[in-house]
């Protein structure tokens, strides 16, 4: 394997499926076999940007015809266990798109089918992979216990993101689909137990089926006494105002994800570059002098250099390929996946119930 290009296979092909396409494109160590999505002969742009790529109209036939080493798993939630397992029975390794799966038994269920073939599993947790949210976590860590932890994503969309969004709301909530990334977050800065989780939501548009909500916001609670809160709304009623807030606070300070002014003006909460760009990390000291007043000012990191968007999926991909080589043990991170899946199936069950959901060891 180590001499060879691993051949991957593209399933989904939106809007991440794309960009991890053109990473497996750009990456020699790769070589994309081919793409698998419906209507796969009219896309006038795949033919166009991949040309030697074949397309397959499912996953079996690309399976059939292309025999991969690897599979990306870009298509909806509420198919990602059926394909994800198809192609671990197939032989082939597995990167998947965030949530692993549309329940905790099909996601536990993956992991231990890859492990059982010994295949390498990797979950699209984009933010692992960014080193300004890197250096967030970091930072976090050095703020002191318990930490309170305010994070959301609201996206005001409308045409072909709307329609997108619609097409998620069908079997996944924005609490889960979007919530995975930002509770992940915060169990990496805390490495404690989550024990109760509790959520609200409403369902503002009749486009959506009646049991299923487009805002939600949940709150969680950590062993170590940690707190956070996570909020999401999909829709073209949302606001633009505070769509993104990502900060930590605690005893000794906080650290903030702020964005500057110029370019805030300009950026739209549906666009995927808004979702994982930082532009500086302010970090602010608790501590105050003889005189009552803060000893140290605000430190501001700049972080103008971080990657794009496309820049991420080509390390998230770098790493799916030293995995697939053996050269990382993915066991932590596929943990770490199930948490927060674990969490965020919690708020959907707290918005459905009006409970309180305690999480068991």
């Amino acid at each position: 394997m180590n001499a060879q290009r691993v051949r991957v296979l593209v399933v989904g092909l939106g809007t991440m499926g794309t960009s991890h396409a053109r990473a497996y494109k750009a990456i020699d160590e790769f070589e994309l076999v081919g793409l698998c999505t419906h209507r796969a002969a009219a896309r006038a742009d795949l033919a166009a940007e991949f040309p030697d790529a074949p397309r397959f109209e499912t996953l079996d036939e690309g399976l059939a015809a292309t025999r991969p080493d690897a599979v990306a798993v870009c298509a909806y939630t509420e198919d990602h266990a059926a394909m994800a397992l198809k192609a671990l029975a197939a032989g082939a390794h597995v990167f998947c798109e965030k949530p692993l799966a549309d329940t905790l038994d099909a996601a536990e269920t993956i992991v231990a089918a890859a492990r059982a073939a010994h295949k390498a599993l990797l979950i699209g947790y984009i933010l692992r992979v960014h080193p300004s949210w890197a250096r967030f976590v970091e930072i976090g860590r050095t703020l002191g216990k318990p930490l309170v932890m305010r994070m959301n994503l609201n996206q005001q969309s409308a045409g072909s993101f709307w329609r997108v969004h619609k097409n998620l709301m069908k079997s996944t909530s924005p609490i889960v689909d979007c919530g995975v990334h930002y509770v992940d977050i915060m169990c990496q800065v805390t490495r404690a137990r989550p024990v109760a989780v509790h959520a609200i939501g409403a369902r503002l548009t009749d486009e959506i089926a009646p049991a299923m909500y487009n805002y939600g916001h949940l709150h969680i609670v950590f062993d170590d006494g940690s707190v956070g809160w996570y909020e999401a709304g999909w829709g073209p009623m949302m606001s633009e105002t505070a769509h993104f807030v990502k900060d930590m606070i605690g005893p000794n300070g906080s650290v903030s994800i702020v964005a500057r002014e110029s370019a805030d003006a300009t950026a739209r909460s549906a666009d995927h570059d808004t979702h994982t760009r930082t532009d500086a990390l302010r970090v602010h000291h608790a501590a105050l002098d003889a005189d009552g007043l803060f000893a140290r000012p605000d430190d501001i990191v700049s972080t103008e250099d971080e990657p794009s968007h496309q820049d991420l999926c080509e390390r998230e991909q770098r790493l799916f390929l030293n995995a697939i080589r053996g050269g990382v043990d993915l066991t932590e991170h596929q943990e770490d996946a199930l948490n927060s899946l674990r969490i965020v199936f919690a708020a959907d069950e707290s918005v459905r119930t009006g409970e309180v959901v305690r999480l068991r060891r």
